[in-house]
């Protein structure tokens, strides 16, 4: 956990955000010095239910008749124009989705299909909710599972810059109550609100009103340390490394801010990108095309950027202590309907990517899509709970069994083998911690976010 005296305060302003943060002792990742635990989990959501049925179609067997059968213009064809990109002998790729292919050749890309949210429920926003909060069919928790996981972490350093960050706008619910996490949209963005011509007088100034020995005047000294570390680093001249090109809009923005944290050395633990317009109820794409197609080469190509820019810094390849989950609330009906899209259904995808993954595999239970076989006789049944996934990659990548605190009622974690890491015996004993009280109020310089 980290020192509840570098936390003891809230702001009413941007700047504040700064003030969470404590001093570190820069070094580089993977020295003998550097602090313990650089695990870096990124959770990407496809928000509006996708398509995961289409992302990763049955190519082969009776079930690519069933699927043939029940989208009749949506399925990914098997042979000519727009065909399904091979993975094994029963699953391909959508080819709007190529760019991941050689991230999964290269064993650093597995997929889960058939996973999700257990719950019944078909509500975009009861789904995120559950999902997020970490409880399935409660919407009790005063916490998300990533802000219950940073509480919990019993071998995280006391002093973190930037432990965790959503990027946007908004904090996603999965960081609800943790006052570690930052929001931005960019590096650039995060500087101090000052006189362009008295800006270093007013900065002197500022650190002249924070000279005590208080919590509040750490706090400042924090604040303004913490902008100097940013402002240095000249976040608006970022060139993402060997190569990469992220593709334009935000998606791709979000996964360079995210790369470009990760290479000024923070200490980011946890971050949360977002993607929506997932919701494609009408004029999906037939044949492999289209508008779900144009959306996936935007999710695959900011993810083969992503991992690109990063697969070499300073001569290290930081994708090995990286571990990208992407998933979506639900997955979409069985069946296209008549505007040639698809309903609000149940399971679906999921997929993790990164140095330490065992990828190269589609894993999970298969349950078939024979009508018999489908959820409520319409959609694919879900045969691996999102949280074994995510259960896993806290064990064996992030060092923290506390799944009793993280994911409340959940009792049933055993390990798939998607991730790289030492089995630690899951703690199922120690209830989810109280959301943490806000009870100072403090204002302070304002930043420009």
């Amino acid at each position: 956990m980290f020192e509840t005296t570098r936390r003891g305060f809230m702001v009413g302003c941007s700047a504040a955000i700064a003030g969470w943060m404590g001093g570190v002792h820069f070094t580089a990742f993977g020295s003998p010095e550097a602090e313990p635990n650089q695990e870096i989990l990124i959770v990407v959501f496809m928000r509006g239910g996708m398509d995961g049925i289409n992302v990763v179609p049955p190519i082969a067997g009776p079930d690519r008749a069933h699927y043939e059968a029940k989208r009749p213009n949506l399925n990914v064809p098997v042979s000519g124009t727009g065909a399904a990109l091979p993975l094994d002998d029963r699953f391909g790729l959508h080819p709007g989705a190529a760019p991941l292919l050689g991230l999964f050749q290269s064993k650093k890309l597995a997929i889960v299909h058939a996973a999700g949210l257990t719950s019944d429920t078909r509500s975009h926003f009861d789904a995120m909710e559950f999902i997020e909060l970490g409880t399935p069919g409660s919407k009790n928790a005063g916490s998300g599972w990533l802000a219950r996981h940073l509480q919990t972490a019993g071998n995280l350093p006391p002093k973190i810059i930037m432990p965790a960050l959503a990027v946007g706008n908004q904090q996603p619910t999965s960081l609800l109550g943790s006052r570690e996490s930052i929001g931005m949209n960019s590096p650039d963005d995060f500087s101090l609100n000052g006189h362009w011509r008295y800006g270093d007088g007013q900065r002197s100034a500022l650190r002249d009103m924070y000279t005590g020995n208080s919590w509040l005047h750490t706090a400042g000294v924090e604040t303004l340390d913490a902008l100097d570390v940013v402002e240095l680093a000249n976040p608006g001249a970022y060139t993402p490394g060997n190569g990469a090109v992220y593709p334009s809009g935000q998606f791709g923005r979000s996964l360079a801010t995210v790369a470009q944290v990760i290479r000024m050395q923070l200490g980011l633990r946890v971050a949360t990108v977002d993607l929506g317009g997932w919701d494609t109820h009408e004029y999906q794409g037939d044949d492999g095309g289209g508008y779900f197609a144009n959306k996936l080469a935007e999710v695959a190509g900011g993810l083969e950027a992503f991992f690109t820019d990063l697969s070499s810094v300073n001569g290290v390849d930081q994708t090995k202590r990286i571990t990208v989950v992407v998933q979506s609330e639900f997955g979409r009906s069985f069946q296209e309907n008549a505007s040639r899209g698809t309903d609000h259904g149940h399971g679906n995808i999921m997929l993790v990517a990164g140095g330490m993954v065992n990828g190269g595999k589609v894993y999970g239970q298969w349950p078939g899509l024979a009508t018999e076989q489908l959820y409520d006789k319409r959609d694919l049944d879900i045969t691996t709970d999102y949280r074994r996934v995510l259960s896993e990659i806290l064990i064996r990548r992030q060092g923290n069994p506390n799944l009793g605190s993280i994911f409340p009622g959940y009792k049933d974690y055993t390990p798939l083998g998607i991730v790289q890491g030492a089995d630690l015996p899951p703690e199922y004993g120690i209830p989810a911690p109280p959301p943490e009280t806000l009870t100072n109020r403090v204002y302070l310089p304002g930043v420009v976010r």
